[in-house]
C-alpha cells in the first residue's frame, strides 16, 4: 500500500507518493487543481501527477488500486465544489480531501496546534487549535484573497490602466505590463474577460524583480500585499495562535516587509504541505465534510 500527498492550488498541483513505511516514493508536478476552476481538471490534474510520481519507481497505473490519496485542495472549503469532486469516480483505494490551508497547516506543524499563512497564487490563513480550525480569508478571487499573487496582479493591471489614462505615472513595471499585451489596452480588457488567478498571479515575478530595483509601483504594489499579510496574521494571533508560518511564493518573500511585532509570531514550518496531506491520506475522519462521505 502507497499514501500519496496532492498540494493543489490555483497553478500547480505536486504528488508525493510514499509507501506505508514513509520511504519516498517519488514526486510529480502537473497543472491547475483549484476545484473552482474545474473538479475534472483538478481530476485529470491529480492523476497525472500521481503518474508522473509513480513512474520513478516504475509503478503504474495498475498500482493505483494500492494508493491512498490525501488531497488537499485549493477551493476545497466551498462545500459544493467538494461534493461534486468526491463523486468523480477515481482509480484510487481511496480519496480523502480537505483544504490547501488544511494540509499546509498539518505538514507546517506535524500535526501540532499551529497556524499559518498562505500566500502563493491565493491566501488563506488557517489555525489548528485542539482539533478545530479558525479560517480567515481564503474565499478566492477576486473577492477575496488578500495577500495572494492574483489580487496583487489584478491591482497591478487597474494601476497601468490609469499610467495609461495619464492619471499615475508610467513605471518599468508599467511598461513591463504592455509590452506583455503588445501595447494595446483593448487586448489586456479582453484577456481580462477570461483570465484565471494564475494568469494574473503570472506578473509577481517581475514586481519582486522591479521592487528591488526601486520600482515606484511595484514597491507600492508590495506594501499592499505585506499590508494585507500582516492583517491576516493579526487575526489569527487575535483568534490564539501562538506559532505561525508563512507558506507560499509571495507570503515567504514578504516576510521582512511585515511589521516587527508580527515577526516574533513567525516560526519556519517542519514539513510542506504535501507532507500534510500524507499525514491525512486514507483517513477519510479527516474529509472536510466528513458527514457528506457515503
Amino acid at each position: 500500500m502507497y499514501l500519496v500527498g496532492i498540494d493543489g492550488g490555483g497553478t500547480s498541483c505536486r504528488a508525493r507518493i510514499r509507501t506505508s513505511e514513509g520511504a519516498l516514493v517519488g514526486e510529480g508536478v502537473s497543472g491547475s487543481a483549484n476545484l473552482l476552476l474545474g473538479v475534472n481538471i483538478a481530476m485529470s490534474s491529480i492523476i497525472e501527477a500521481v503518474t508522473l510520481a509513480a513512474q520513478h519507481a516504475n509503478l503504474g497505473k495498475q498500482h493505483f488500486s494500492l494508493m491512498h490519496v490525501g488531497a488537499a485542495l485549493a477551493g476545497a472549503e466551498q462545500k459544493s465544489a467538494w461534493q461534486a469532486f468526491m463523486s468523480l469516480p477515481h482509480p484510487f483505494a481511496s480519496m480523502t480531501l480537505n483544504t490547501d490551508a488544511f494540509g499546509a497547516c498539518l505538514g507546517a506543524h506535524n500535526g501540532r496546534n499551529g497556524a499559518i499563512m498562505i500566500g502563493g497564487t491565493g491566501s488563506c490563513g488557517l489555525l489548528l487549535n485542539n482539533g478545530e480550525q479558525f479560517v480567515v480569508g481564503g474565499r478566492e478571487f477576486p473577492i477575496s484573497d488578500q495577500g495572494g499573487g492574483a489580487v496583487m496582479g489584478l491591482r497591478l493591471i487597474q494601476q497601468v490602466l490609469l499610467a495609461e489614462d495619464g492619471i499615475r505615472k508610467k513605471t518599468a513595471l508599467c511598461e513591463h505590463v504592455m509590452t506583455h499585451f503588445n501595447h494595446d489596452v483593448d487586448a489586456i480588457v479582453e484577456w481580462s474577460k477570461t483570465a484565471i488567478p494564475a494568469e494574473y498571479g503570472q506578473f509577481s515575478k517581475k514586481i519582486f524583480e522591479l521592487a528591488y530595483q526601486g520600482d515606484g509601483l511595484a514597491n507600492e504594489l508590495l506594501r499592499q500585499t505585506a499590508a494585507d499579510l500582516d492583517m491576516y496574521i493579526r487575526a489569527l494571533i487575535n483568534k490564539g495562535a501562538q506559532r505561525i508560518c508563512l507558506m507560499g511564493s509571495i507570503a515567504e518573500r514578504l516576510h521582512e516587509w511585515l511589521g516587527a511585532d508580527v515577526k516574533r509570531w513567525i516560526v519556519e514550518p517542519e514539513f510542506d504541505a504535501i507532507e500534510g496531506a500524507i499525514m491525512f491520506a486514507g483517513k477519510p475522519e479527516h474529509n472536510l465534510y466528513l458527514k457528506d462521505v457515503a
